[in-house]
């Protein structure tokens, strides 16, 4: 997270300001401490921010971008210690409630403008689809109490709600883990020099670096397991980051660690540099990450921090220092902030397209709403005097109530909203219930229906879509979880034929239209089913707790089915599947193996299996441009969307036992794939089906597993 605050910075640690001890203590000055600024500090902010910012942008060109946080908690690590160090050592303590109030003057205003705007946002169902509104809601209520990264950590394993686009403030989450920081940081340096004092003759600057060294490591550790068993909430778990910060703490507090020769200063910078650049382009969403991979970006920060000669203009303390880096390093905190929710709100305001030119004006409007925040917001009210003249307790009661505003608007949107979000849930159960004549998929697959004409209609209504999805979660296994769970539903008659579903979510989508089938047609339905992970005995290529996870779910369910008695298999699985090619040609020809290989158990014993061909996958929500746009505008190129060699479909080839399912001529025509398919909305989110287009093709469905049962029957 891009820190406000940019004039600290440690120079002569050992030699404190002597203004500190003259600072009243009932006051809260802004510009207590004299000024400190390191020109390389804001370029390398400046190089933080930006491969964050274009990450967002074009998250294939620049794919490590991510790691821009990384260097973020690095420098907060570097400037806040130094800041604390030099009071400590000039006073003995740390005034708790002015550090606190400076943090609030300098971070507050425009984080909390930004949240302000996004709740007013999340009020418009023309900008936020109301589907959405429930989890917008909750996570401007949790980044506007700076908890945010606990709530993504707490719901990150939910896999089925996270599926679809992130909210406005997700980003959020740095911010609430840096200002956790805040309270924790001066906390633990304050024991520290109390056992110093207490306990080594008043060596208070051993103290804290043994303290704080301490502490780094174990967070290390933790952060380095935690990735590996459980790397979805370890992105966002406060103590698995504190390592970061101890390293820019180590920079501040160990004069040795900050070069100043010149040639060892050129090198480490560059270096430092070198490898900042390497990690933005070459990591990507495979890397295991924090874990031990966030070492390189933490130590390529620290490297350019401990780079301190800035004698040579080619040296890059000198190069970092130069006016647009420093511009940007200026702003980095405001465009951090407004960058992202612009991101997920253009794709919503009408006559605005995606195309490379509307991303690069969009940028340019980040840049320009950064500066004016910078200059109107950020500035003047850091430096206050209606706050800054009076006690820390002021600006602390202050920042209370406008955080209590903000949360004010946030529960006005969910109440101005709430009407309509539950009208539209009723809607959707009643469309299922009662759909029209040759709706969905029925106007291509039904001859009698090739006259249908829905026009302009679009059911669900794209506002609505993303709560067009399976009710029935505690039958999806999620991400690390390697129970192999399963749900019996349908007919209760132990003679009934027993159709198993087995799969990933797109799998799971189907689940609540086969469960109506298996309600019609007297059968039982069993499921076995996990996100992101086939019924294939081919490992993915997603390394880790999560691809671990898969391998161990998958023996699990073998096991079941070994002792199941059922009469089919129904399987399903997203194209895009990321599969080890270990052993193999290809990726492609490990999928078509493992394919065979897990369906091959079942029909060895007689038993058929039925697949079908995956659906189109869009880069982004299709319901984003269904809302401001009309359907024709929204289709999506063939080969853009869809998987043209799709594994499932050789693997069925393969096997005669093996009947496949193909739709790809009810999604896409000879060069576009739609969105909306006789009158039906297809999608819920980029990838998944919406129930009531699902249900759409129960027929078809329900035709290839009663001829499979048919012919398996003895």
């Amino acid at each position: 997270m891009p820190s406000a605050d940019h004039d600290l910075g440690p120079q002569n640690l050992g030699q404190p300001a002597t203004s500190v001890t003259s600072e009243p203590r009932d006051r809260s000055p802004e510009h207590a401490e004299p000024s400190r600024f390191i020109p390389h500090v804001q370029g390398l902010r400046a190089i933080a921010v930006l491969a964050v910012v274009l990450y967002h942008f074009w998250p294939a060109r620049f794919s490590g971008g991510f790691v821009g946080v990384d260097v973020f908690f690095v420098i907060s690590g570097f400037l806040i210690t130094a800041h604390l160090m030099r009071e400590l050592t000039a006073t003995g303590t740390v005034r708790l409630g002015q550090f606190w109030a400076r943090r609030a003057r300098r971070l507050l205003p425009a984080s909390l403008l930004v949240l302000l705007f996004c709740a007013i946002v999340a009020m418009s169902p023309y900008l936020t689809p109301t589907s959405a509104l429930p989890n917008e809601v909750r996570e401007i209520l949790a980044s506007t109490f700076y908890v945010e990264n606990w709530y993504l950590a707490l719901n990150s394993a939910d896999y089925l709600n996270h599926s679809g686009d992130p909210t406005t403030v997700q980003h959020y989450w740095s911010l609430s883990l840096e200002e956790q920081f805040y309270v924790m940081w001066p906390l633990l340096m304050l024991l520290a020099a109390w056992i110093g004092v207490k306990w080594f003759r008043g060596a208070r600057r051993r103290a804290v670096i043994t303290v704080l060294a301490v502490v780094s490591v174990v967070s290390f550790a933790f952060c380095v397991v935690f990735t590996i068993t459980n790397p979805a909430p370890a992105y966002f778990v406060t103590f698995a980051r504190m390592w970061q910060f101890g390293v820019g703490a180590m920079i501040a507090l160990v004069p040795l660690l900050r070069v100043r020769n010149a040639v060892g200063s050129f090198l480490l910078g560059w270096g430092g540099i070198a490898v900042l650049v390497y990690v933005i382009f070459q990591f990507d969403g495979q890397t295991p990450f924090p874990g031990y991979m966030a070492v390189l970006p933490t130590v390529g920060a620290a490297a350019v921090l401990a780079a301190s000669n800035t004698r040579r203009w080619w040296y890059p303390t000198r190069v970092l220092a130069i006016r647009p880096a420093q511009f940007v390093g200026d702003i980095s905190y405001s465009l951090y902030l407004w960058h992202w929710p612009l991101i997920i709100i253009a794709p919503s305001v009408p006559f605005w397209g995606l195309t490379i030119y509307h991303r690069i004006a969009l940028l340019g409007l980040c840049f320009v709403l950064a500066w004016l925040t910078k200059r109107f917001v950020e500035d003047p009210v850091r430096g206050w005097k209606v706050l800054t003249s009076r006690p820390a307790h002021a600006t602390l009661w202050s920042s209370l109530g406008a955080m209590i505003v903000v949360a004010l608007v946030a529960g006005m949107a969910w109440f101005v909203n709430a009407p309509a979000y539950s009208a539209g849930f009723r809607a959707i159960q009643e469309l299922q219930e009662n759909p029209p004549p040759c709706f969905g998929a029925a106007s291509v697959l039904d001859p009698a229906c090739a006259s249908a004409d829905f026009g302009d209609q679009i059911l669900p209504a794209p506002g609505f879509a993303g709560i067009d999805r399976p009710q029935m979660g505690d039958c999806f296994v999620q991400l690390t979880d390697a129970r192999p769970v399963s749900c019996t539903l349908g007919s209760d008659d132990p003679d009934a034929p027993r159709v198993a579903l087995i799969g990933d979510s797109h799998a799971y989508q189907l689940i609540s239209t086969f469960d109506r089938i298996a309600e019609e047609e007297g059968w039982q339905l069993v499921t076995w089913l996990k996100g992101a992970c086939p019924w294939s005995t081919t490992p993915l290529a997603t390394p880790g707790a999560f691809g671990d996870a898969c391998t161990e779910w998958r023996e699990a369910v073998t096991a079941d089915l070994a002792e199941a008695d059922v009469d089919a298999v129904f399987t399903a699985a997203i194209a895009t599947t990321p599969y080890s090619s270990a052993g193999f040609d290809s990726s492609y020809d490990a999928a078509v193996a493992g394919y065979v290989d897990a369906w091959d158990e079942m029909l060895d014993r007689g038993i058929p299996v039925i697949t079908v061909v995956d659906n189109p996958v869009w880069e982004t929500d299709p319901n984003k441009c269904l809302r401001t746009r009309d359907q024709s505008e929204c289709v999506g190129v063939r080969s853009d969307v869809l998987v043209a060699d799709d594994p499932l479909r050789e693997a069925a080839s393969q096997r005669d036992g093996v009947t496949l399912l193909d739709f790809t001529d009810v999604f896409c025509d000879a060069d576009t794939c739609s969105p909306v398919i006789g009158g039906a909305n297809v999608y819920r989110d980029q990838d998944h089906l919406t129930v009531t287009f699902a249900d759409t093709l129960a027929p078809w469905y329900t035709a290839a597993i009663q001829e499979r049962l048919a012919t398996a029957a003895p």
